[in-house]
């Protein structure tokens, strides 16, 4: 198929992936669209998103508006006068005179299965839900939230062990692939409308959620660990009020003695007693202003021992 004339319109990481296959796969980048600048690190200095950081390297004019929705805004976004504009992981809502501004209309890359975890957070929900499957879906965007038809989908499984870092890197590079692969084929892929039934809501994911609840089965809260590794990391207080971030953790299936409250440390290796008959073994951790460390190396200047409580 000819090369198109395309406005990129996202933020982060993921999106960055597939802004760069666009650029090698020849297409027209008229302009990107990002998030403005943001406070980062200790100095809270200003810091460009990895779209725009990678635009402007590739000498792409860069808009960064706080909002899409003023008449000169979407004038200014009609005037590249594209054949279609490619969304991922943006972070605006587009009024529908932005959806309507290309000839072909607005592709977004979403990083799940369409109907299942619409939303903010898909890769962390399918870990956290227990999904053996995930993918991408190339959805033609309309007025709702993530609603649109799908126009090609590409399927990968979620290993046992993954954490939503690497399954994220994974789903950056087959999305980056499938918005190629769909600009290729436009003429000849069907949308699909999503069906009603097997649809679920990706809500952001917050901090304080990263806590882990004791309470909880061992199952789901390894399932959480990996979830929230990296951002914003699964955490639990140490009896002395310190904040523990837990980076891995392995499910124990029989040491869980009965009668030991949740979080109750059961051995001398930070076992620690869940809601159900197994226990959560911390295995990689990090303390406030430390590099993350084997739990097996932390004990061995913290003493913890049997019977002391996480909360």
């Amino acid at each position: 198929m000819a090369k198109l004339r395309l406005v990129f319109m996202g933020t982060p990481d993921f999106a960055a992936f597939a802004l760069m296959a666009l650029i090698e796969a020849g297409h027209e980048v008229a302009a990107a669209y990002s998030q403005p600048p943001r406070p980062a690190g200790r100095g809270k200095d200003l810091r460009k998103s990895p779209v725009q950081v990678l635009a402007e390297e590739r000498g792409i004019p860069v808009h960064t508006p706080v909002s899409l929705k003023t008449p000169e805004a979407q004038a200014t976004f009609a005037a590249h006068a594209t054949d279609v504009a490619v969304v991922a992981a943006y972070g605006l809502i587009l009024p529908q005179a932005i959806l309507d501004a290309p000839k072909r209309g607005c592709l977004n890359i979403h990083a799940s299965l369409l109907p299942r975890w619409r939303g903010a957070a898909p890769i962390q929900r399918a870990i956290l839900a227990g999904d053996t499957e995930t993918g991408i879906s190339i959805m033609q965007m309309d007025a709702g939230l993530d609603t649109g038809a799908v126009l090609l989908e590409k399927r990968i499984p979620i290993g046992p062990t993954e954490t939503a870092g690497a399954l994220h890197d994974r789903l950056a590079e087959l999305g980056a692939a499938a918005i190629v692969e769909a600009l290729d084929n436009l003429e000849r892929l069907a949308p699909r409308p999503q069906p009603a039934d097997g649809t679920t809501y990706a809500a952001k994911v917050s901090p304080e959620e990263a806590r882990l609840d004791w309470t909880k089965d061992a199952v789901a809260l390894e399932r959480a660990v990996r979830a929230f590794n990296p951002v914003p990391g699964a955490w639990a207080l140490l009896p002395n009020a310190e904040r523990l971030k837990v980076l891995a953790a392995e499910v124990e299936r029989h040491l869980n003695p009965p009668g030991a409250p949740p979080g109750t440390v059961v051995d001398e290796a930070l076992a620690v007693a869940c809601g159900g008959p197994a226990a959560l073994r911390p295995t990689l951790v990090q303390r406030p202003g430390k590099k993350p460390m084997p739990t097996s190396e932390m004990l061995r200047g913290l003493a913890l021992k049997q019977g002391d409580r996480l909360s």
